[in-house]
């Protein structure tokens, strides 16, 4: 939906909406309204209007919850809230003893002058909604906040005021203090609503500027979500639940991202721990069978990367395929891919049995965008018909631009260049790299019969092996991802990969604060539009104008 019709189908609705609910005359202007969003969705996009996620050929990678998030998914912001930080008079910052938690991480008990606190918003500098936040809690205690402005406290919800004159000097960030509970009845189920929301937050639990940035993708990917890499889940019972007291300990639940898919009619693409046995997995997979929106598709994916030796999932893998004999002991990283293969297909067969056929699956097996015949085929699904187990090859066929003190160009020479040269640079070599790696890529999946699509995309300017501490090139990296020319690159990078015969691509990533570790996020901050970032413009145009049948 085009940002101007987004505009007043939503001053329409609130509109509509005042007084007398049941006039029948307002009814027929929420109809009316309906029925031209509904209209406007299902037109060409040479129309100024924008396709269904059903017609879109783009993925998001969703980023990962913190307090620290420059994106609010939920209107509920203490979901972002960080694990509880103990302290105590006297002491260092969090030098407080061990917290009693029960099982949904609530504080039970808290011992003579001490007390706990969570951060919020850390960085959103100055980018949060700003306005009047309602706490609400269950149980007895005492809750404080700091830089906030307390305009009301009665038992159970307080009123605090966030904007830019009550947050840390920083620019972002409040902290909630839990002072005392009562260990009999002790301080539980916080909630931190954004303005606005007190009365609709059970219902309406996403917020509708991250509903509305994203609602015309085909795929949610939630590797982040699900914290994948590294995961220390084996059962279900490790999962993240909606009872727990945050989303950024364990992860967001699962029941939250079919929510979000079913809201949106947009594919899911869930990422399963590597230590998930096989019950964990046979409950995952009913789960969705019995709540995802029939008319979506599931993509499965065993863990993130597993041929990535930064990933403990690949050391696990490297140790299963040495157990199982999969490999030379000499090259163990090979045992490891011919485990990967293996796992996956234990997972997809135990997908397929409960859901009672693969109809609603997309079986994918993601290896290294460079893996070429020796590791992807070789390795992968040459290896024990794993090729013939799956539906997608994925792939991450970024524009890469990793540079070092040891590599050539090396980062001393880099942080020298001008946004242009680094532009320059990345057009001309990192873009027909890239490329190669998806056309011998594609040579692959069609000799298995697979689509081929991207779990990641993008541009990949960052400083490794002690480059990203050259403060002068995070700078030209960070200019050179703001420039318009940016923009352009993208549409020639997504015209490229359509061309190649990309399916599906996932870009990595959606919003996110850029740092000397990359500028991954289509944009910075919630509120940013396609007039600050011009390469999140650049995918919300290609995406409309290049639509599915």
């Amino acid at each position: 939906m085009q940002p101007i019709l987004r505009k007043i189908f939503v001053v329409c609705w609130v509109v509509a909406s005042i007084n007398k609910p049941l006039d029948p005359i307002i009814i027929m202007k929420k109809l009316l309204i309906s029925l031209c969003v509904g209209l406007s969705l299902s037109l060409s996009p040479d129309t100024g209007f924008a396709a269904t996620p059903a017609q879109s050929r783009l993925g998001i990678n969703l980023s990962g919850l913190a307090d620290w998030s420059t994106d609010y998914p939920f209107v509920d912001v203490f979901r972002m809230s960080r694990k509880w930080i103990s302290q105590s008079e006297g002491a260092g910052w969090g030098k407080g003893p061990e917290l009693v938690r029960d099982a949904n991480g609530w504080i039970t008990h808290l011992e003579t002058n001490c007390w706990a606190d969570t951060p919020l918003l850390t960085g959103s500098n100055g980018h949060a909604p700003a306005g009047d936040y309602v706490c609400l809690f269950d149980g007895e205690g005492e809750i404080n906040f700091q830089y906030a402005k307390v305009i009301s406290r009665e038992p159970g919800r307080i009123v605090v005021r966030i904007n830019s004159e009550t947050t840390a000097p920083t620019g972002g960030g409040i902290f909630l203090g839990l002072r005392s509970t009562n260990p009999t009845n002790y301080v539980r189920n916080i909630r931190v609503i954004m303005p606005g929301f007190e009365k609709t937050y059970r219902d309406q639990v996403f917020s509708p500027p991250f509903l509305t940035r994203w609602n015309e993708f085909n795929t949610f990917r939630f590797m982040d979500w699900l914290h994948t890499n590294g995961s220390h889940q084996r059962e279900w019972s490790d999962r993240a639940t909606t009872n727990y007291c945050n989303y950024t300990e364990r992860g967001i639940p699962v029941e939250v991202m079919i929510d979000l898919c079913n809201r949106l009619k947009i594919n899911p693409w869930f990422n399963i721990p590597h230590l998930a046995s096989d019950d964990y997995v046979r409950q995952f997979a009913a789960l969705v069978q019995r709540t995802l929106d029939p008319r979506l598709k599931a993509y499965v994916e065993y863990s993130n990367e597993v041929w990535n030796s930064m990933f403990e999932q690949h050391r696990y893998a490297e140790a299963k395929g040495k157990e199982m004999n999969l490999g030379p002991e000499s090259r163990p990283w090979e045992g490891a891919a011919v485990f990967y293969g293996l796992r996956s297909q234990q997972i997809f067969k135990i997908w397929e049995d409960a859901c009672g056929s693969r109809a609603r699956l997309v079986r994918v097996i993601a290896w290294q965008a460079a893996g070429g015949t020796y590791w992807t085929d070789g390795m992968v699904l040459g290896k024990n018909e794993t090729g013939k187990n799956a539906d997608a090859l994925a792939i991450a066929p970024y524009m890469t631009l990793c540079i070092g003190p040891g590599t050539k160009p090396n980062s001393d020479t880099v942080a020298d260049w001008t946004v242009d040269q680094v532009l320059d640079y990345t057009e001309t070599n990192a873009l027909p790299e890239c490329l190669e790696w998806t056309r011998s890529s594609k040579t692959i999946a069609d000799k298995y019969g697979l689509r081929l699509v991207c779990y990641e995309s993008g541009q990949h300017l960052v400083g490794v092996g002690g480059g990203e501490n050259n403060e002068k090139m995070t700078q030209v990296f960070q200019a050179a991802n703001r420039h318009p020319r940016m923009g352009v690159l993208y549409t020639k990078y997504l015209d490229a990969l359509n061309k190649a015969g990309v399916d599906l691509t996932c870009l990595w990533c959606s919003t996110g604060k850029w740092s000397k570790w990359g500028s991954w996020g289509l944009t910075e901050y919630w509120d940013e539009t396609g007039a600050t970032q011009p390469k999140f413009k650049a995918v919300c145009d290609w995406n409309q104008q290049h639509t599915r049948p």
